[in-house]
């Protein structure tokens, strides 16, 4: 017996949660494909970025970041409240 046939493989897979969120309000709204869109809080309080699609991310907008600093860097930028029950479901 090799140890090939002993030892378990090992599987490494990176996901990328910072757009998770993006994703599935694409997904269940197909209006948002192809749109910048950030999943997070109000851009006119102190609202904070949970998600940013891969379209807005082009302009510098990420995860954490205000939602304030979202639309100046992305004027055209669409804000969506979160739906977690949705992303635990889809999850």
């Amino acid at each position: 017996m090799t140890s090939s046939t002993t030892t378990p493989s090992r599987k490494i897979i990176h996901i990328d949660m910072d757009a998770f969120y993006a994703s599935v309000e694409q997904r269940d709204f197909p209006d948002l494909r192809g749109k910048p869109l950030v999943v997070g809080g109000d851009p006119n309080g102190r609202g904070v970025v949970a998600a940013a699609s891969y379209e807005v991310r082009k302009f510098g907008v990420r995860s954490a970041m205000s939602c304030y600093e979202a639309r100046r860097r992305c004027p055209d930028v669409i804000f969506v409240r979160p739906r977690f029950q949705v992303y635990r479901e889809v999850s």
